[in-house]
């Protein structure tokens, strides 16, 4: 049976369809790059917006259309909250409520049998509450220069917005060693290891011995001296001291590069959103991180139009953009999600309006991108290459263009200095320079 695997939305889902991939080889799958060469596909689906569960249903109606044959297996987290809706949809054979890897590959190998699949469809989400995240290691990210490692599934935060906690369940943290175990398999495939999760900043809480994301990190950083480790999306107010002392002081072996959830800079629509931060809060967090580290890379994810958001909450935004040194953003109109407190508020903004405001914000980020940019030109960086070589990662987020003196394919990190301009930056690496650097 030759599976092809298509994913939608964050590091975490993308870490699970390699759990998927890997569990699925191991039952004898072969995975298939091209589609057409493909006889089951595995859809790994994403809840975080209606637009997200609208894209996944209209690719799905795309495969049958081009390939009337296929057989299509549903998983993640629109499929945890609508699966009914999946099973429903022709060519569809099953549909697997979260993220398992096993139900997934025996889903896949019952399928490619020739057997009757057996299509569950949840009416508790309590269940999912325990899906294990952990059976097993993953070796590596197939095609892929950056490995991700999942530390942590899950959210106890019920922000008023979202449904990936209803989707993914309370938080749930994998042990330190096996973490390290599991790191230590994608080190010898990976240059580079994005720290990712659904609410990595309550990494430990729930373990029997509790401890933190940091002090993960600091295990991390002395057990893999050649590896650089990158975090991925973590809440201002729990980014503790010895996080940003690891930032500061491991010589780049931790990524210096933050993405910090914003939503809102203006206290009344946080209070509606139920964040647990105040502006100021984020404020304050945010600027002492960046007089200690420099460069940083400094991202945020913002929803406009919000119920209730006015024109002063939407200037206080865009005011608070300016301020702080933010290099990207990730900028979402307000989208209302089933079964969320946000769906029933009051006071709705245009549709029309919300697209407007979260235009500003691009326009005002993408101005301040490329001032940040052109400002690296002539300082140093260490790449992570990507792909075929042609373009890799910097610490602190820049996508540059990577060459070789002598033409060769660079090795999976490089160091040099960075050349060009701020809309093509590139690093020239010569031979003796290139390298996997601590």
């Amino acid at each position: 049976m030759r599976v092809h695997y298509h994913t939608f939305g964050c590091k975490a889902n993308q870490y699970d369809t390699e759990r998927m991939r890997q569990e699925i080889e191991a039952r004898g799958g072969l995975t298939s790059e091209a589609r057409s060469d493909a006889d089951i596909f595995v859809i790994n689906t994403c809840t975080v917006t209606n637009q997200a569960d609208a894209e996944a249903r209209r690719f799905i109606r795309r495969l049958r259309r081009e390939h009337p044959e296929a057989e299509i297996v549903v998983a993640g987290c629109s499929a945890a909250l609508k699966a009914e809706a999946y099973h429903r949809m022709p060519g569809v054979v099953a549909v697997i409520p979260g993220h398992d890897p096993a139900e997934v590959g025996a889903a896949v190998e019952s399928t490619g049998e020739g057997g009757l699949v057996q299509i569950e469809v949840r009416t508790s989400l309590d269940r999912m509450d325990y899906e294990p995240i952990g059976g097993g290691l993953l070796r590596r990210r197939r095609g892929a220069s950056r490995g991700w490692l999942k530390v942590q599934d899950g959210c106890d935060r019920k922000c008023a917005f979202c449904a990936t906690r209803l989707a993914r369940g309370v938080s749930r943290s994998r042990a330190p060693e096996e973490v390290l175990a599991e790191a230590r398999l994608l080190a010898e495939a990976h240059a580079e290891l994005v720290v990712t999760g659904i609410h990595i900043g309550h990494y430990g809480l729930d373990l029997e011995e509790a401890t933190t994301l940091s002090r993960l990190c600091a295990i991390l950083l002395e057990a893999l001296p050649d590896t650089r480790f990158r975090l991925g999306s973590v809440e201002a107010t729990e980014i503790d001291d010895l996080l940003v002392d690891l930032l500061e002081e491991s010589d780049g072996r931790l990524a210096p590069h933050l993405h910090m959830p914003l939503q809102s800079g203006a206290d009344p629509v946080l209070r509606r959103m139920r964040r647990w931060h105040t502006r100021q809060q984020y404020r304050a967090r945010a600027l002492e991180i960046a007089k200690r580290i420099s460069p940083l890379g400094l991202g945020a994810d913002i929803i406009t139009g919000f119920p209730g958001e006015t024109e002063a909450d939407h200037a206080s935004t865009m005011a608070l953009v300016e301020e702080l040194p933010f290099t990207y953003l990730h900028v979402f109109p307000f989208s209302p999600r089933d079964d969320t407190v946000a769906a029933e508020l009051p006071d709705p903004v245009p549709q029309r309006v919300a697209g407007e405001r979260a235009r500003n914000l691009r326009e005002l980020v993408h101005t301040k991108g490329a001032r940040y940019r052109q400002a690296r030109v002539g300082g140093p960086a260490r790449v992570a290459v990507e792909g075929d070589g042609g373009t890799g990662v910097t610490g602190d987020y820049l996508r540059v263009g990577v060459r070789l003196e002598d033409g060769d394919a660079p090795p999976p990190m490089v160091e040099g200095t960075l050349l060009g301009t701020g809309d093509d930056l590139y690093i020239v690496a010569p031979r003796e320079f290139a390298r996997i650097s601590a």
